[in-house]
């Protein structure tokens, strides 16, 4: 029998120092398949370690935040992004007395099934797999069913209920989750900013002069105030909220970046590009199923389900590099 005591002792300090609204690693639903707990980690100390040593993790490296394949080195990529939404969901899981290792283990895994090529790839696959496709359930599907070579990574239900809700309007059933909700939306507004200002595609002055009077007036001011605000609404209470002036701010700054930066012909001068090179290679490998990697022709699934497995599972530079040695003519030597 496993000696548990480590494992234990830190469940009984959760129950003793978090919020009477946190979630508690020993109250978890569980997982798909039973298992026995690890002796020492709590069950969702072990689901974060199991997705940052998954395959699919490693890749966010080289997926697209909002610029295309970037050559400068610092603009964000899905993966510094990841990392930067953990981070602010730790801080204010803290400051709130919530549990730090669920958030940690949702935002590591939110985006697993992000497309490459940002959200370009992703309405490839709408128009061609299924409109109803969305980088939350594909993140899902990748826990769930994809990863270990179709086995999943068997997570607990109140992880993997907070990576399908991070994004879209339903909420998560967890604090946890929700907070990682805001944090993902804190996060890509101020880092794409930053991103955008260093592309020359914004200045700092764009930035709408009542929002900069509210939120700060620089990358680390806007954070700070947004945290601070989510931290002061939501302590105590059975809710993840702002404070009313400084949502409105933040819900007007976000569409201040959709009209002036993801929608802009500068920031997406090669997205349709990157588009047609996703539409291609799924036609390709509709057609050719034979040619995709082993781990994608499990035939008990339709081969457009495999497909579009396949393609929101690669890289920026790898759907690159395939598509060029499948239609670009080699040099004869």
């Amino acid at each position: 029998m496993q000696d548990d005591s480590i494992r234990r002792l830190t469940e009984e300090r959760e129950n003793a120092w978090l919020s009477p609204y946190a979630q508690k690693s020993a109250e978890t639903r569980g997982r798909e398949r039973p298992e026995e707990p690890c002796a020492y980690r709590t069950a969702y100390q072990r689901d974060r370690d199991r997705i940052i040593h998954c395959k699919s993790f490693r890749r966010l490296m080289h997926k697209t935040q909002v610029f295309l394949s970037p050559e400068e080195d610092h603009y964000r990529t899905r993966m510094t992004h990841t990392v930067e939404v953990m981070q602010i969901a730790r801080t204010a899981a803290r400051a709130l007395s919530l549990n730090e290792d669920l958030c940690e283990a949702i935002a590591f895994g939110h985006d697993l099934g992000h497309t490459p090529f940002g959200h370009a790839g992703e309405a490839v696959l709408q128009r061609c797999y299924s409109p109803d496709f969305h980088h939350a359930v594909q993140s899902l599907r990748v826990v769930e069913r994809l990863e270990r070579g179709g086995q999943g990574l068997n997570l607990t239900w109140e992880v993997r209920d907070g990576i399908l809700h991070h994004s879209g309007k339903a909420l998560a059933a967890t604090l946890e989750g929700r907070i990682v909700k805001y944090a993902d939306r804190i996060a890509y507004i101020n880092h794409d900013i930053d991103d955008a200002i260093r592309a020359k595609v914004l200045s700092a002055d764009d930035i709408p002069a009542e929002l900069r009077e509210i939120l700060g007036d620089s990358h680390k001011a806007r954070i700070d105030t947004m945290v601070t605000s989510l931290i002061r609404a939501s302590l105590g209470k059975n809710e993840i909220t702002m404070e009313p002036e400084i949502g409105e701010a933040t819900e007007a700054l976000r569409g201040f970046m959709f009209e002036n930066v993801y929608f802009n012909p500068a920031a997406k001068r090669d997205e349709d590009k990157a588009q047609r090179v996703l539409e291609e290679l799924y036609e390709y490998f509709l057609s050719h199923p034979d040619k995709m990697p082993g781990e994608y022709r499990y035939e008990e699934e339709p081969v457009d389900r495999r497909v579009c497995d396949y393609i929101s599972g690669m890289t920026d530079r790898y759907a690159i590099r395939t598509y060029t040695e499948l239609k670009v003519p080699k040099m004869f030597k």
